[in-house]
């Protein structure tokens, strides 16, 4: 692996290490002029590592569950220019350009082929980012996510609380809305929601320009990559039927769903972490 600058420590690098089981690496990268903070989890070398898009507004802390749930995978992660530790964005950018700046960031760290995992917003990014390395993109595993604006979306109430960085921002709001926007373990509080941090107005901002206008419907059935396609059966946020119908759209590809919410990467993080591994660790052919 290319050695890149290490982060200074600070109480935001050793905060992330200490909520995470599995040892970590926390580093900021230079790459298309932002220092972009990347969480490295070391695994076995002999497994292809696994690149994961985060949700809009997100940082590291928020994937930590899920990561220690992925076993002796060797596993990349970084905060989108404008959250969580990495540097704002100069310009607003396009999918697009954080699919290059990804391949920009494994290349800088060493990595050649990976596979992809997104969630929620970041499952747009990892559709982006197979259809554009199609040689690079192993596999693709698409969580909580839907297929841009194409979509069949939830109720405008839930949407306009998910769209405002008001619930990273004010805990007693996350608090008090949490449920309705999440559903499944949410509803009953049983979901850890700690990993929710301060999120930059701009940088959110970004995220939500970054996304307007933006479909894979037309091109999913282009993508090659085996797909593997997670949703719960109580989002309010993006109904199943959306990911009904991605799988439907991407020829080799298989959907499971979780009895939860949105966050189930985060409350059924064994679960979903087992079956992810299941899914990489499968056949290179077939469904």
């Amino acid at each position: 692996m290319n050695v890149a600058r290490e982060a200074m420590t600070d109480d935001a690098a050793t905060l992330v290490r200490n909520t995470s089981i599995r040892a970590m690496e926390i580093r900021q990268i230079d790459v298309y002029g932002s220092t972009v903070r990347v969480a490295i989890w070391p695994g076995n070398r002999e497994k292809t590592p696994l690149l994961m898009f985060n949700g809009i507004g997100s940082s590291l802390e928020l994937l930590v569950p899920f990561a220690d749930a992925l076993g002796d995978i060797e596993t990349i992660a970084f905060d989108v220019p404008g959250t969580g530790e990495s540097s704002q964005a100069l310009v607003p950018y396009r999918l697009w350009m954080l699919a290059m700046l990804a391949s920009r960031l494994l290349n800088k760290l060493g990595y050649d082929k990976i596979d992809v995992l997104g969630v929620s917003w970041g499952g747009a990014i990892a559709q982006q980012f197979a259809l554009q390395n199609p040689k690079r993109c192993r596999r693709l595993v698409l969580a909580a996510t839907a297929q841009g604006f194409l979509m069949m979306p939830g109720k405008l109430s839930i949407l306009a609380k998910f769209i405002t960085p008001r619930r990273f921002n004010d805990p007693d709001y996350l608090s008090s809305h949490a449920g309705d926007i999440y559903g499944g373990a949410a509803r009953e509080g049983s979901v850890s929601i700690q990993e929710f941090r301060r999120t930059s107005k701009r940088g959110y901002l970004m995220q939500q320009l970054a996304l307007m206008g933006w479909t894979s419907v037309p091109w999913l059935p282009l993508l090659r990559q085996p797909t593997l396609v997670m949703a719960g059966d109580d989002d309010p946020v993006i109904p199943l039927v959306n990911a009904k119908l991605m799988a439907g759209l991407i020829r080799n590809s298989r959907l499971h769903v979780f009895h939860d919410g949105h966050l189930f990467l985060i409350s059924n993080a064994i679960e979903a972490g087992r079956v992810v591994r299941d899914f990489l660790a499968g056949p290179e052919k077939g469904h």
